[in-house]
């Protein structure tokens, strides 16, 4: 079985569904964007951050730049783990996580999101309340 990158991700396990899959037979690309940002918000419920939480503090985590390497592909009926790490934050504006998919001895993606916080009101970038700096702190090994 393939290892995990890191020690100790949140899981998520997805089902490939129909809708999924492209014309070329396999899972489409937006979909992995997808499901990124799905384990993204159940990581960061997970660490008390819900949503319901966000919108209370007008406060919002926006991704600022994506890169996904893709390495294999996912094809309808398998399931797929995405596992999550937060790995930077600078405790002002700016979350790193990375993310690993596999299917089950194989890894079929890797991907980094960069974060910046945001007024929800304004749309600009704002300073993380300290709920924020507190959840999205970087985990000591």
């Amino acid at each position: 079985m393939t290892e995990w990158d890191r020690p100790a991700p949140f899981c998520l396990e997805l089902e490939v569904r129909r809708a999924d899959i492209d014309a070329y037979g396999h899972v489409n690309n937006a979909v992995y964007l997808a499901w990124l940002d799905r384990a993204a918000w159940a990581h960061s419920a997970a660490l008390g951050m819900p949503l319901e939480r966000c919108l209370e503090l007008r406060r919002g985590m926006a991704a600022q730049r994506i890169e996904i390497d893709y390495l294999r592909a996912a094809l309808a009926g398998q399931r797929v783990q995405v596992g999550t790490w937060i790995v930077a934050s600078d405790a002002r504006l700016r979350v790193r996580r990375e993310f690993q998919l596999r299917r089950a001895a194989t890894s079929l993606a890797r991907a980094r999101v960069d974060y910046v916080c945001i007024n929800l009101d304004s749309g600009r970038a704002a300073r993380m309340p300290a709920e924020f700096v507190h959840a999205y702190a970087v985990p000591s090994s």
